[in-house]
């Protein structure tokens, strides 16, 4: 959105800068990320998957909604027995947690 195009007055949900892959949706990434309290990785898995058919670079949208749901598993579902190597680790280089 260039400086003479910008009207303060608009709705920001009505724009988009940088393509139309979200134009045609039912309900947009941001709407339905908000309206859920979605946080930043469950709203990237969110808009990664609803753009990949629309953008050129589809394989690689999914590829990062996967990631952001690799990151979702590993941060909030941490597997035990990986912390327990992990702290082991530690504990044995000396390094107290």
């Amino acid at each position: 959105m260039s400086e003479e195009n910008f009207n303060p007055s608009s709705n920001p949900l009505d724009e988009q800068v940088g393509g139309e892959h979200y134009k045609n949706c039912g309900i947009q990434p941001v709407e339905y990320i908000y309206a859920n309290k979605l946080d930043y990785f469950e709203g990237n898995v969110i808009k990664y998957i609803t753009r990949h058919r629309t953008k050129s670079e589809g394989r690689k949208d999914v590829e990062k909604a996967i990631h952001y749901a690799q990151l979702i598993l590993e941060l909030y579902y941490p597997d035990e027995k990986k912390q327990e190597k992990l702290f082991d680790d530690l504990i044995e280089r000396g390094i107290h947690v």
